[in-house]
């Protein structure tokens, strides 16, 4: 399975493992610096806490921002989970078949920041086109090394970590998957097609708000 594949956003086919419980209580344990946003992420499956990075992923955080503070998300679902890579959501709604929903402009990659696609950090999905990240994003279930940036490898760009609810994060990367049908957006125009890696039963985005 190639990596262009787990990770194209919309419309190209873009382990569970335990942690120990140290692990798990470090990767929630808030270390928000000062300045920086967090936002209360409400999900069908409950409820996930994340400290953006502004200090580091100044466009990325504010591009986010933009989509939470129109309530852009709500009603959006994860509609890829690979569940020894990551869950991904953030742009398409919970129609049947799933629609995605327009976006803004691209923004440019910040994957040269010096943050890692680690467990519990939340990074922006792209096209193979490194500067196209629009609206999805992604939660990375594990340490990915392959998605940080590197000489010939242009990188996803991570833009903040999950301080609370990692437990809701591993309960969706633990849900069936399968084939789903989508209309997706490709140049102003839909197109139907089906999607792999999507939850059978959908895991809802009921909101993300600032929570300061």
């Amino acid at each position: 399975m190639s990596l262009s594949r787990l990770l194209m956003s919309f419309f190209i086919s873009a382990l569970i493992v335990s942690c120990p419980a140290a692990a798990q209580k470090k990767t929630e344990k808030s270390s928000a610096q000062k300045g920086n946003p967090v936002v209360t992420m409400k999900t069908s499956m409950g409820t996930i806490k994340i400290e953006l990075f502004a200090d580091k992923a100044p466009v990325t955080v504010k591009n986010f921002l933009n989509y939470v503070d129109e309530k852009y998300f709500d009603g959006t679902i994860f509609h890829r989970v690979i569940s020894n890579v990551m869950i991904q959501g953030g742009g398409f709604t919970a129609s049947v078949p799933m629609r995605q929903k327009p976006t803004k402009d691209p923004i440019v990659n910040e994957s040269n920041n010096g943050l890692k696609n680690d467990r519990g950090t939340i990074a922006m999905a792209r096209l193979p086109e490194p500067n196209s990240a629009t609206s999805q994003f992604f939660i990375n279930v594990v340490d990915n090394k392959m998605l940080n940036r590197s000489q010939g490898n242009a990188g996803y760009a991570v833009f903040g970590k999950v301080t609370g609810g990692i437990d809701i994060v591993d309960k969706i990367r633990a849900v069936a998957t399968g084939n789903g049908l989508a209309i997706s957006l490709y140049n102003g125009k839909e197109i139907q097609q089906t999607l792999q890696d999507v939850p059978q039963a959908p895991v809802v985005i009921e909101s993300i708000r600032r929570a300061n």
